[in-house]
């Protein structure tokens, strides 16, 4: 079997770009740089949120299913440098060709990597690969939005259409499943000031595993897994994050509840 590997980022506004960019001085307050940039996005857009190329990326959570195996984690230690993640992830992908899934990933987590792995000179030539090197490619590549080498989940359950889109927290819900815990996007730049950065790769971690679930719930509906096979695949997430006894795991392991098979969320 091809390996999965889901994936989800978590970024704060590039200070030092921001910097650059409008030309503030060094001496400036990171707060005060984020704060006025903010305002000047609320006054062109309506809201503050900064462009993919100016989102510095703190974290990157995995879920690999391998063989037999399960491995849930964060990528790299906490407060290495973003080039450090991003060049740890792509090795994922030179190391293992595997499937990719996400979240809204073709519309926020992999243009971020794009642009940040230019910014930052991180070489990813099996996810770059259009057919130049491997003629399976040139069909099915990490880069069209229509290929499945990259699942982006949400994408394809909207059929591409963004009025359909829905919540990762809200799907997880509906399907039985814990949703997001301790903290939402929103909150990530704060807890990244306040020094929770540890915070911030668990909450991670644990929308990671919401998207493996979801993902595992794509494969029975459309026929990839038995039902027998799925009720493995849930026990299976259950026995790995149980041995763990990582707090965020006990508290998704208590939000979860009961099963989650499809007539029983």
């Amino acid at each position: 079997m091809t390996p999965i590997l889901v994936f989800d980022c978590e970024t704060v506004p590039d200070v030092e770009g921001i910097r650059k960019l409008l030309g503030l001085p060094g001496t400036l307050p990171d707060a005060d740089v984020r704060e006025g940039y903010a305002q000047q996005r609320r006054a062109q857009t309506g809201g503050d949120f900064a462009p993919h190329h100016l989102h510095r990326v703190v974290a990157i959570a995995c879920a690999l299913r391998r063989g037999d195996d399960l491995k849930v984690w964060s990528v790299g230690e906490p407060g290495e440098g973003e080039a450090d993640l991003i060049r740890r992830f792509f090795e994922g992908v030179e190391k293992f060709t595997p499937q990719l899934v996400s979240w809204n990933g073709g519309g926020f987590d992999l243009p971020v990597l794009h642009h940040r792995a230019m910014i930052q000179g991180v070489a990813a030539p099996r996810y770059w690969d259009w057919g130049d090197d491997d003629r399976e490619f040139k069909y099915n590549n990490y880069l069209n939005r229509y290929h499945t080498r990259h699942i982006d989940l949400m994408d394809v359950l909207a059929q591409f259409q963004p009025r359909a889109y829905a919540p990762l927290d809200a799907m997880a819900k509906l399907c039985g499943f814990p949703g997001k815990l301790g903290m939402d996007g929103s909150e990530v730049a704060a807890a990244v000031a306040a020094g929770r950065l540890d915070d911030v790769r668990r909450y991670c971690e644990t929308d990671v595993l919401n998207t493996f679930l979801l993902y595992t719930r794509f494969r029975l509906m459309r026929g990839e897994l038995t039902a027998g096979e799925y009720a493995a695949e849930i026990s299976l997430v259950r026995e790995k994050i149980g041995a763990s006894g990582a707090p965020h795991w006990r508290e998704f392991l208590a939000a979860w509840g009961g099963e989650s098979g499809p007539g029983r969320t």
